[in-house]
């Protein structure tokens, strides 16, 4: 039988070519040309194959590959991560119980190695490297290979620039437009700007801060005020004529009865 150097993707078990599944290659003898039905007894008419699954040039999308393969007992727990392997048989025929293969599956862009070819030989028979026996069965003996995965993987079309993405580019030897902006000058105004001391002080106590009330308003004090700013302080002498009434006097000179009014709620 020819030797397989590409992963396999499925194993199963069938009773022939007509229900083999598709994709899959029957290994029906062993190294030494025997046959290598499993189903072996005196007058026994059914049988029961291995057949293999891979895709020697991968002209399909892999996504798993077969990494382990067990050969175990009735009583023995499923390992994690394995599974049985499939069975296209005739009803009439039933796979052995007592020992059941079973393998793992792993993503094909995690597997380091993965099993590429499957022998069967005699119970007595030896295989040298690369091959490690897994079991006996039926009185026969299975056989696997591992190969290390390199799987293609595919390249990604290179992107058409077009020629507007192109003068974006920073690295091209041209250098970079700026555009200047061009402020007209501070308009100055020609007549003059009269503070009153007020305004002053409030100028004053607002620069402590750093902050102005007045910032960024334009304003003139009329003309009318502005000429009495150079004029004295008024003369405490002025408030000599002043009289300063009592409370009293007040009283009796602004009193005012409010007969008016209470007279016309009443009506």
């Amino acid at each position: 039988m020819e030797e397989n150097s590409k992963p396999l993707t499925s194993l199963a078990w069938t009773s022939g070519q007509s229900t083999c599944p598709k994709g899959h290659f029957i290994i029906a003898a062993t190294t030494e040309g025997a046959s290598a039905n499993f189903l072996k007894g005196f007058n026994q008419k059914s049988a029961l194959y291995l057949c293999y699954c891979s895709t020697p040039e991968y002209t399909q999308p892999i996504e798993q590959v077969i990494t382990e393969l067990q050969l175990l007992g009735e009583k023995t727990a499923l390992p994690v991560g394995f599974a049985f392997i499939g069975e296209y048989v005739d009803p009439k025929v039933t796979v052995p119980k007592k020992k059941r293969l079973c393998v793992k599956l792993s993503p094909v862009n995690t597997a380091d190695f993965a099993v590429s070819d499957i022998k069967l030989t005699l119970k007595s028979k030896q295989l040298g490297a690369p091959y490690s026996r897994i079991g006996d069965m039926s009185g026969l003996a299975l056989w696997s290979k591992k190969v290390p995965v390199s799987i293609p993987k595919p390249t990604p079309k290179p992107r058409n620039i077009t020629s507007g993405v192109q003068g974006l580019s920073l690295d091209n030897g041209i250098p970079a437009k700026t555009n200047t902006i061009h402020l007209p000058p501070p308009v100055v105004d020609p007549k003059p700007h009269v503070r009153s001391p007020q305004s002053e002080l409030v100028l004053y106590e607002a620069n402590v801060y750093g902050v102005s009330a007045i910032d960024g308003i334009p304003f003139t004090i009329h003309p009318m005020f502005g000429s009495k700013i150079s004029e004295p302080a008024i003369n405490s002498s002025n408030f000599k004529d002043l009289q300063i009434k009592t409370l009293a006097e007040i009283e009796n000179e602004y009193d005012y009865g409010f007969v008016v009014e209470r007279s016309a709620c009443t009506r």
